[in-house]
């Protein structure tokens, strides 16, 4: 595809040409810098497609493949696949370096400097119109836009990813313009000084040299890679076996081991907080998501519940009190974060006030915590959050005990296990990577090898304790349905 145009041929079985058309693009030419647009070059294929398809009287659907053909540019976009701007205006439209830039030539003779084995397959070295040197000049000079892009690509594997949404690349494409090694990588020939290039067609020590290790993970090539899950259900593969010792050897029968992870429900907290729960039968229960098969545990059926805004909620109590600013220096100059900062606060007013338990302190403060609607078991995307007990005291005390408030109305709750470590969602994934490695026969056996318990936490045992919780828990619930009867009244009000 020549700067100035895209283009489609339609070829018909015998290999005759049956139409073409071509549809202007854009591009910015400023000294050595030349810039074109993905997004253009995409509407101008497009169109260029329909027009042709007029032309050779074929119907779309009888058209039975399609290819791509483009100049060696580099296309830079972030993870959503948007456009990424390698442009020194900052200009998102102007996501590509286009072959003929020549902006890297410093960046060029730098890597030629090195003398590479890998130079050896690109005449003795890189141009400035290939792609490790343009890469580099984007890192030295738009470290935004280097932070940001998800995908470096060709043109044209480009083209093949947006109209397919499969990342592979092409051969020709990373052999001629990415010191990529073909031989090596199909094996077609072993050579003794090419540090092992014969497992992966990249040369690892070359991309470190140059400066772009950071486009690689450092692992070894054909490390397998296990099936991707969503962030909470890793974290709930990351903890969903992590028991007691005691619990753990009390029963260790097949069939009550199958039972007792169905009476287990796991809470992955983060700006949310997904409740997740695995049985072998079929459970439909409005308000929770599911029945999943197989989503988090193989073979067991998921439902899944949860609560829209956690730590979020908190963040947003916390942030826009008046108070914050205050407590946050104070915080720093004690070189603790500010919520380690409001628990030694509530623990210094039980202590002034001597009260015999600390959550007694929000006696007059109760929190409806649906600031984001509430995803289960109401399935009410439309509920709002409310604070009762609000008065003019904008003290720090004052944000301690609508903190405490806040988390009483998120955590009522049934004993908690911690798991003995922090990070759930990433245990998970090393788990998937486990088995996909072979390490375990199954997901199941590699949980239960994997995951740990942490602390138990236990609903206290005093009953003046539980008699206050479940007045303030009363309160919670009428909290909403307060709201759903001042809803009713203000529609009626509206009709």
């Amino acid at each position: 595809m020549p700067p100035g145009g895209g283009g489609a041929v339609f070829l018909g079985v015998d290999g005759k040409l049956l139409g073409s058309a071509s549809s202007p693009i854009q591009i910015w030419k400023e000294k050595d810098c030349i810039e074109q647009s993905s997004t253009d070059i995409w509407h101008a294929v497009c169109a260029a497609v329909k027009h042709a398809c007029s032309l050779a009287n074929v119907a779309p659907e009888n058209v039975v493949g399609l290819g791509f053909a483009a100049t060696c540019s580099l296309v830079a976009v972030d993870a959503d696949g948007s456009p990424v701007s390698v442009s020194w205006t900052g200009d998102a439209r102007r996501n590509i370096i286009v072959w003929m830039d020549h902006r890297a030539v410093d960046q060029a003779e730098r890597i030629n400097a090195r003398n590479s084995p890998v130079l050896q397959y690109c005449g003795g070295g890189v141009s400035p119109e290939m792609q490790a040197p343009k890469l580099l000049w984007v890192k030295e000079n738009l470290q935004e836009s280097w932070s940001m892009v998800c995908r470096w690509m060709d043109l044209s594997d480009w083209l093949a990813y947006r109209a397919t949404g499969d990342d592979t690349r092409s051969l020709c494409t990373t052999v001629c313009k990415w010191t990529y090694l073909g031989h090596a990588h199909m094996e077609q020939w072993k050579e003794s000084d090419s540090r092992d290039m014969e497992a992966c067609g990249w040369d690892e020590v070359f991309w470190e040299e140059i400066g772009l290790g950071d486009l690689e993970l450092g692992l070894r090539p054909g490390i397998p890679v296990g099936t991707s899950l969503i962030d909470a259900h890793a974290g709930g593969v990351g903890v969903m076996e992590s028991v007691p010792d005691a619990e753990s050897k009390a029963d260790t029968s097949d069939e009550s081991d199958e039972q007792a992870i169905c009476h287990r429900m796991v809470l992955v907290c983060g700006t949310s907080t997904c409740h997740m729960a695995v049985s072998k039968n079929k459970l439909f229960i409005p308000g929770v998501w599911g029945p999943f098969w197989s989503a988090m545990v193989p073979e067991f059926w998921l439902t899944e519940g949860g609560q829209s805004a956690t730590g979020a909620l908190l963040d947003y109590i916390v942030e826009n009190h008046v108070a914050a600013p205050l407590l946050a220096n104070h915080a720093a100059s004690q070189r603790i974060s500010i919520y380690e900062l409001l628990n030694k606060i509530l623990f210094s007013m039980a202590h002034e006030q001597n009260i015999s338990f600390i959550s007694s302190l929000t006696q007059d403060i109760h929190v409806l915590p649906d600031f984001h609607g509430n995803r289960s078991p109401l399935a009410d995307p439309k509920s709002k959050g409310i604070i009762c007990g609000f008065t003019l005291d904008t003290s720090e005390k004052h944000l301690a005990l609508l903190y405490l408030a806040t988390i009483q109305g998120i955590a009522y709750g049934c004993p908690t296990i911690l798991p003995r470590e922090n990070e759930s969602v990433l245990l998970g994934a090393a788990v998937l990577g486990a088995v996909a490695a072979k390490k375990f026969p199954g997901v199941r056996d590699a949980m239960k090898a994997l995951n740990a318990a942490g602390k138990v936490v236990y609903p206290s045992s005093d009953p003046r304790v539980k008699k206050y919780h479940d007045a303030k828990y009363q309160i919670f619930r009428s909290l909403y349905e307060q709201q759903l009867s001042h809803r009713s009244a203000m529609a009626q009000a509206l009709q």
